[in-house]
């Protein structure tokens, strides 16, 4: 097993599925149990989801909301997620846990390095919602911040591209796709592929980050086994 310990960073987006909103059954379940079979192979697990699903904070402010109002918005809605995901890991037999970045007992247990660690040791797969608790920052930045904290081998951004292009491949169809690229490299190519505060993060704090296509089944497991799955970004 390549990755012991890793933090994935699902888009809310995703899991509506094939709608524009809401969360699909279809979408939660085959998460979990893709989720669950990295976690029976011994690996453990944090997770970090996105609200977008739900209510996306900065282009709530196009209506007219407030972005520190709106941000708080997004945050509630990553925790939605976070609760429908974990249900749906419990239903299918496994431990899951979520933590929240602002204190709402009893709803999840206030986020807590050390407690996190201490679960994810005994086979439970922790759910970091709430973003990182302040406005104005993205759960990408959430994602790259608590996979330092809690020491994960990787940051795995799962997304509906299976990797980093030289252009957005929905867009042109002559974009190429990168197996292994440095951050640097993706500085200078200007390359979207997180935003700025959690790729430098990720740089400064040596955390590798592996960009692949989630939604295709069996594509986590094989990536925690070492097979060239996405694209790797590191240093």
């Amino acid at each position: 097993m390549k990755y012991s310990r890793i933090l994935l960073k699902l888009s809310g987006e995703s899991l509506s599925g094939s709608g524009n909103q809401g969360i699909s059954d279809t979408v939660l379940n085959e998460y979990a149990k893709q989720v669950i079979d990295v976690l029976n192979k011994g690996c453990e697990v944090a997770i970090v989801i996105g609200g977008g699903n739900i209510f996306r904070g900065l282009s709530g402010t196009e209506s007219g909301f407030d972005r520190l109002k709106g941000d708080q918005m997004g945050m509630l809605a990553t925790v939605i997620n976070s609760l429908a995901l974990e249900s749906a890991i419990c239903r299918l037999g496994a431990k899951a846990r979520v933590f929240t970045s602002i204190r709402m007992e009893p709803v999840g247990e206030l986020y807590n390095r050390d407690r996190v660690v201490e679960a994810m040791k005994n086979n439970t797969v922790c759910i970091l919602s709430g973003g990182t608790g302040n406005p104005f920052f993205t759960t990408d930045t959430a994602a790259a911040l608590r996979a330092v904290e809690i020491g994960a081998s990787v940051l795995l951004k799962g997304t509906r591209v299976d990797g980093v292009y030289t252009s957005d491949p929905e867009k042109d169809s002559t974009a190429e796709k990168f197996n292994k690229i440095s951050f640097e490299e993706v500085i200078n190519r200007r390359l979207k592929v997180m935003d700025s505060t959690a790729f430098t993060m990720c740089r400064e704090n040596n955390m590798p980050l592996v960009v692949f296509d989630m939604n295709k089944p069996g594509n986590l497991i094989k990536l925690i086994e070492g097979k060239t799955i996405g694209t790797l970004v590191s240093n």
